[in-house]
Parts: C-alpha cells; structure tokens; sequence
C-alpha cells in the first residue's frame, strides 16, 4: 500500500504543479506547499486477527450514528451493517463468505 499511495501522490503532485497557475487559488495549495496528500493521522496496516477483525467492523458500522448520521448502525444507506446483521444485500457489497461474529442488540 505504501509504494501505492507514494506513486500515486508523486504523480498527482507533479501533476498539480505543473498545472498550477499562482493567479488562481487552488484546493491543492496545503498539498503542493507540504508535499503531502495523504492525511498524517490516518495509516493502514494488516488485520490478522479475528477480534480486531471484530473491532475494526464496529467502528464502521459505529461511526455515522456517532456522527449523527442515523439513529441506528442500519439507517445508514451506505453501511454493511445489514450484510453482517441479516445478510441482507445493500449497497455496499460486502466480497467474502465468511461473515465476522458480530454482536446484534434488539431493542425492546
């Protein structure tokens, strides 16, 4: 992912400097000034085990009710909440057979 992500920013940076006109303000301005286009916070790495499997598929399916997107984990048109809760096919599809043992609370 590393050398992905850096062939991709190297391209994208020559890219906008080459195409960058100083008269007109520009999205990339932060990005051509640091050097950067990926967010410093933000880094990916391998899940190897099941219950970080677990941990990471609950702060998806966790984060837009956090952010006051929906109500519930399965309001969130985009989720793959309901293909691991009910196997139910939405929008997001989900590529594997095996589904992780997520916890499902019904509210009373």
């Amino acid at each position: 992912m590393q050398a992905i992500k850096q062939g991709f920013a190297r391209r994208l940076l020559h890219k906008q400097r080459s195409a960058s006109d100083p008269r007109q303000g520009s999205l990339w301005d932060t990005a051509l000034d640091s050097g950067h286009i990926w967010q410093a916070r933000f880094y990916d790495f391998v899940v190897f085990t099941e219950k970080k499997r677990v941990e990471k598929l609950r702060y998806m399916h966790r984060n837009p009710v956090k952010r006051g997107l929906g109500l519930e984990p399965q309001h969130w048109d985009w989720s793959s909440y309901r293909h691991y809760a009910d196997g139910e096919r939405g929008a997001v599809l989900v590529n594997e057979e095996r589904k992780a043992g997520l916890k499902v609370r019904k509210i009373a």
